[in-house]
């Protein structure tokens, strides 16, 4: 079954956006100066994405009036998921966690992330923020938000004169 998720509609993630830039780009300086190697920039920031973020993998459909889409966030309980809304953009985020409990016994092999899942989707049309619904299942994020009306397609009927 199903569960639904709730969403907030704001008016800019931009600030959100640009607080995660300055923490990878303060990461990717402390790499910088752990390795002390020039013309490595694209790698370092990379490195500290990587480090910093999880983008979980989306899938962004636009069928009749609607944007359907499908985000991979296997082992986020749907309750510490928080989805942002504007009529441009989506943003998704979550805390991961992964603990290890000793009653586990010693751990050898560990690949399970912990720390911060941000993705921003950025959306073709304009969507109606205060119209997207939000469902979680098996691990899969399922948003169906309606495109603005302004952003449809509309035909126009030809008369003759």
């Amino acid at each position: 079954m199903a569960e639904a998720v709730p969403i907030r509609t704001t008016s800019s993630i931009l600030e959100e956006m640009r607080e995660m830039e300055a923490r990878i780009l303060r990461r990717a300086h402390d790499i910088f100066s752990g390795n002390g190697i020039f013309g490595r920039d694209l790698e370092n920031w990379l490195q500290a994405e990587l480090e910093l973020v999880w983008k979980p993998t989306v899938e962004l459909c636009e069928k009749g009036d609607e944007f359907r889409l499908e985000a991979a966030v296997p082992g986020v309980d749907p309750k510490n998921i928080d989805i942002e809304v504007t009529p441009e953009d989506i943003l998704l985020k979550a805390e991961i966690a992964h603990e290890h409990k000793e009653e586990k016994g010693t751990v050898h092999i560990c690949e399970f992330d912990s720390g911060k899942m941000f993705r921003s989707i950025h959306l073709p049309k304009r969507i109606n923020p205060n119209k997207v619904k939000a469902e979680f299942k098996n691990g899969i994020l399922y948003l169906i938000a309606d495109i603005a009306e302004e952003a449809r397609v509309k035909k126009v009927k030809l008369e003759a004169a």
